[in-house]
């Protein structure tokens, strides 16, 4: 794929730098198509080929089928009472029906509230008395995720239902539980008996529109209280045909495995929905995220691409290491986190694998903003501005920055979410009268389109006055041998007013200390970039779908709580 060509701003003087403005208005028009029609679109374009492989249970689902079962689960929602603009809660692991159930709801007009499987009981009730739910699907346990005893635990008015219509307090809007389960449970309906409620699909009195908000998924939490963001049918068709077209799902015979879950931004449209356009082969290797099932399902089903966040590459690259296996990849796709040249490298040179895409994005942005293009390799790390995408880098008092130079990252387009479910002042605070979504990070942009987030805004260290972004640290640290990930967070100095404290996870076995890890910096990076502190840890705080939470880290490791002491 060729890259488009993008405007930018003019320059702002005869001999000034030229401002990082940038527009790309795409090569093919915008898709003003539903969820709904997609899948529809795919079916019959795609027939009976396999759209998804479960490996756990070795089940095997093509697209027609998708559709036939989404459409008697939307029949049964409808004689279930639900109507075009509900809330359904969908609630499990990577499976089959989590899959059905989202296509289901989007065909009959409802809004899908996408929950973290993980949930406990408190944060279950957050999700769905924010978003008033009125219905939720779920399994009943899967391992150790026991979901019908959390709503039990949740709702105790569901041990005395003497039906299947549940009136509670604590969830006043939830009327009506799904249960993914061959047993009976009280105060549920069978996911089973729901799909058989009726042999004739039931046409949906109010049309769905592209316009509709289709999905609420909720923020990662990174740093603050999650937000419930709202996505159109709109958004999601043409980011998810964005993406899968710069990964080249359109090459026939893609088979993609998923490590990411679907309740995850980059699981839905990265994956799930960027497949569906061009008919490539989903391949879920487990429920939830396992780094052995994904090695053998790469190996089993000959998958071609592979996407997970760095972490999850990681995870992957110590497993191979421990048990060779041969593999069919030609690529790979990173997101949900920055991710170093070095692991990049470490990807391509220990799997096999020639092209290695990075996408950067969130959830506000329905996903990917920026991604890796085929044919400029003289970025690698670097993804390029998505088709009818605008974006600029501003400073502290929101002027443009020249291109080059480090700012906060505004995006606008179709991209950008609708709303956070009823935060109307959250929403004006992030996005502004313009449209501008004002994303947080700290963003590097270059006149030709391409760009890199190197750290969090308020991830910044102010070291003695002096402004420093980890990420450009954090280059560093995972080049060395021994370092598997490397994080740098500020912790307070009563003269400096923050230093810098690299938090490292190592190879099994390997040892480091302070003055060893300075030794190994110097040369590579400016003297007072240089961690004066040192912690070295099993694992990181991380949300669920794999993002480091910082704030924690530096919960965790206050300046007592650090051993070390070292040069300031």
């Amino acid at each position: 794929m060729s890259q488009t060509s993008a405007s930018t701003v003019p320059n702002s003087g005869e001999s000034g730098p030229r401002l990082s403005y940038i527009h790309n208005p795409g090569r093919k028009p915008l898709k003003y198509l539903t969820i709904g029609n997609l899948i529809e679109n795919a079916a019959g374009a795609f027939g009976e080929k396999c759209a998804l492989v479960s490996v756990v249970d070795n089940r095997r689902v093509s697209y027609k089928e998708i559709l036939h079962q989404s459409d008697k689960l939307a029949a049964g929602f409808s004689n279930l009472g639900l109507e075009k603009g509900d809330r359904i809660g969908l609630w499990a692991p990577n499976i089959v029906e989590w899959v059905i159930a989202f296509i289901a709801s989007a065909r009959a007009g409802l809004t899908t509230v996408v929950l973290d499987p993980t949930y406990e009981p408190i944060e279950l009730k957050n999700a769905l008395v924010k978003c008033k739910v009125k219905a939720i699907i779920c399994p009943d346990e899967y391992k150790d995720l026991h979901f019908y005893d959390k709503l039990c635990d949740l709702l105790p008015e569901i041990a005395t239902c003497d039906g299947e219509i549940l009136r509670t307090n604590s969830v006043s809007t939830l009327k009506t539980i799904i249960i993914i389960s061959e047993r009976r449970l009280r105060g549920t309906y069978s996911y089973s008996d729901v799909m058989n409620l009726t042999d004739v699909v039931a046409k949906i009195s109010s049309p769905v529109s592209p316009d509709d908000i289709c999905m609420i998924l909720f923020s990662s939490g990174t740093t603050g209280k999650p937000k419930a963001i709202c996505l159109r049918h709109f958004q999601v068709v043409n980011n998810s045909y964005v993406t899968g077209k710069r990964l080249q799902l359109c090459t026939s015979g893609q088979i993609y495995s998923v490590q990411v879950p679907l309740f995850h931004v980059f699981g839905v449209i990265g994956c799930l929905l960027a497949a569906t356009h061009f008919g490539s082969t989903l391949v879920f290797p487990s429920p939830l995220y396992n780094s052995k099932a994904n090695l053998q399902a790469l190996v089993a089903e000959r998958c071609t691409i592979v996407c997970g966040t760095p972490t999850m590459f990681v995870d992957l690259l110590t497993v191979q290491k421990k048990q060779y296996q041969k593999l069919w990849l030609k690529q790979a796709l990173i997101g949900a986190a920055p991710c170093t040249l070095d692991l990049i490298q470490r990807i391509k040179r220990n799997l096999k694998i020639n092209r290695v895409e990075i996408v950067y994005g969130s959830t506000e942005m329905t996903g990917i903003a920026f991604q890796s293009i085929t044919d400029c390799n003289s970025f690698e790390g670097w993804g390029y501005i998505g088709d009818h995408v605008e974006a600029k880098v501003v400073d502290a008092n929101h002027n443009l920055v020249p291109f080059g130079s480090p700012g906060e990252l505004w995006v606008r387009g179709y991209l950008i979410m609708a709303e956070y479910y009823d935060e109307p002042e959250q929403t004006k605070i992030d996005v502004n009268e313009s449209n501008w979504f004002k994303t947080g990070d700290l963003f590097v942009l270059n006149e030709d389109g391409h760009g890199k987030v190197v750290g969090r805004l308020k991830d910044v260290v102010i070291r003695g006055g002096e402004t420093i972004c980890p990420g450009e640290v954090e280059e560093v640290l995972n080049t060395h041998p021994d370092i598997l990930e490397a994080y740098v967070i500020g912790i307070g100095h009563e003269r400096l007013g923050e230093e810098l404290c690299a938090c490292v996870k190592l190879e099994a076995g390997a040892t480091l200390n302070l003055s060893s890890l300075r030794q190994f910096c110097a040369g590579k990076i400016s003297t007072q970039k240089i961690p004066t502190q040192l912690r070295v840890v099993d694992s990181f705080p991380k949300t669920t779908s794999g993002k480091i939470q910082k704030s924690k880290l530096r919960d965790q490791f206050s300046a007592k709580s650090v051993y070390f002491h070292g040069v300031i």
